[in-house]
């Protein structure tokens, strides 16, 4: 799971400016955490379904925010991707 420590070091990296939690690069990139805990959970646990769900979930979200991010600021979608190493 993302400790407070880890979820404030990444708001920090992410953030246009001080406290912004609500940004699209931000969000992305806490789903990404997120969905990388659940990737190594899932490996060790094949048959919780309910996280299996649960990270589908995530993917689609995080799969919505990047297609919002590349409609509405071309260069940052560029840089999330890079950042966070996601292909596209």
């Amino acid at each position: 799971m993302i400790t407070k420590e880890n979820r404030q070091e990444i708001v920090k990296k992410f953030s246009k400016h001080a406290g912004d939690s609500g940004n699209s690069s931000v969000q992305i990139a806490l789903i990404t955490e997120r969905i990388k805990y659940l990737s190594g959970h899932l490996k060790t646990h094949k048959k919780d379904y309910a996280s299996q769900l649960g990270l589908l979930r995530l993917v689609g979200q995080r799969r919505r925010l990047l297609a919002y991010l590349k409609k509405s600021d071309l260069k940052g979608y560029g840089d999330i991707l890079k950042q966070l190493e996601l292909r596209k």
